[in-house]
């Protein structure tokens, strides 16, 4: 159960003067009436009594804090349990003649031996340590909890940044040379290449540090990087292409979906025939279904670089940490056909 609401500044503070406010009234609660007593009299010993208590309550918040935030810490989270109990006996032992003092001084009437006070003092005195222990260890956990919450959160961003950016280096490389040689031939394919290359790269650089995008502006990257791809391979690849059955208003964690259209390039496009690749996407009631599938031959030997498997291992990886409930995903070989699908709860 999330008690963060506990660790708020405000909260504790009215919780600790709920604390004192009850323990204060405790003596006007169970006060016995003094019926036989002159009026004037007895609200002068009221009176005086209740000065008397308030010297005992400071003493006690007192003892409460300094247990808390001083002896306790540094002695019984040090293992000094020894120290912890030495350390307490003076400080009781102060408290006790600052209170008889109080009592001597505005109640004279009343007698009682220093040895019987100090035997009633000590058993409140008691009570006050193990609120305090007790509010001391609460505390420390919570505090524990939130570190440690933390922690996880800064090390799930610092892991979702780093399996963003290892997006294979290889196509920009590949892209840049492909400008190069429509730079030297004066093509006229050249300058609308340039705008999706800056497409792309604006959508990498800035948009990803989002947690959420519209899938519209995914779907718009993907078809950016099919089209740079095309325009690379020419006809020795074929792609056959349905992203059109989509909600345009659904969100999705940035640069989920390229791990499965460039695994498919970069192993599905090394055959002198049938380079075939089919992607379908569809999202419905944030629901998403995301296919593709590229032509492979089992007889063609493929030379793997240390890159090869990274992309579809991140993106399991970024599946389980984003999505760990919400999402089917499955790899299957068949009739020369490599297959990745997804299933996604975009919720």
């Amino acid at each position: 159960m999330k008690l963060t609401w506990l660790s708020k500044k405000y909260v504790s503070v009215l919780l600790h003067i709920l604390f004192w406010v009850v323990l204060f009234s405790l003596p006007s609660l169970f006060r016995p009436r003094q019926g036989n007593n002159p009026q004037a009299h007895r609200e002068a010993e009221n009176i005086n009594f209740f000065y008397q208590y308030l010297v005992n309550c400071c003493t006690w918040i007192g003892l409460f804090y300094l247990n808390a935030y001083v002896i306790f810490p540094t002695t019984v989270y040090r293992k000094k349990y020894f120290k912890y109990v030495l350390s307490l006996v003076p400080v009781l032992a102060l408290l006790s003649l600052i209170v008889w003092a109080s009592f001597r001084l505005l109640v004279p009437k009343i007698h009682f031996g220093f040895g019987v006070f100090v035997f009633f003092y000590i058993f409140p005195c008691v009570f006050i340590l193990a609120c305090s222990i007790a509010f001391t260890m609460f505390r420390d956990k919570l505090r524990s909890d939130r570190l440690v919450a933390q922690k996880e959160t800064e090390n799930l961003k610092t892991e979702l940044a780093f399996l963003r950016s290892q997006v294979s280096p290889h196509f920009m490389f590949n892209v840049l040379n492909n400008m190069v040689t429509l730079a030297r031939k004066k093509s006229d394919q050249l300058e609308p290449s340039l705008f999706k290359l800056s497409s792309l790269l604006r959508y990498m650089l800035y948009e990803t540090d989002e947690e959420k995008v519209l899938l519209e502006r995914e779907v718009e990257y993907l078809q950016s990087y099919i089209d740079l791809q095309l325009q690379r391979f020419g006809s020795k690849v074929k792609v056959n292409l349905v992203m059109e059955d989509y909600d345009k208003n659904c969100f999705i964690e940035p640069m989920l979906l390229i791990p499965f259209v460039e695994n498919a390039f970069k192993h599905g496009t090394g055959f002198k025939q049938n380079s075939e690749i089919n992607i379908e996407l569809k999202a419905k009631s944030n629901l998403l279904a995301f296919r593709v599938s590229n032509y492979y031959d089992n007889s063609i030997a493929q030379v793997k670089d240390k890159t090869s498997g990274i992309g579809l291992q991140n993106l399991k990886r970024r599946l389980d940490l984003l999505y760990k409930n919400e999402h089917a995903f499955t790899i299957e070989n068949k009739d020369n056909f490599f297959t990745v699908t997804l299933q996604l709860n975009l919720h």
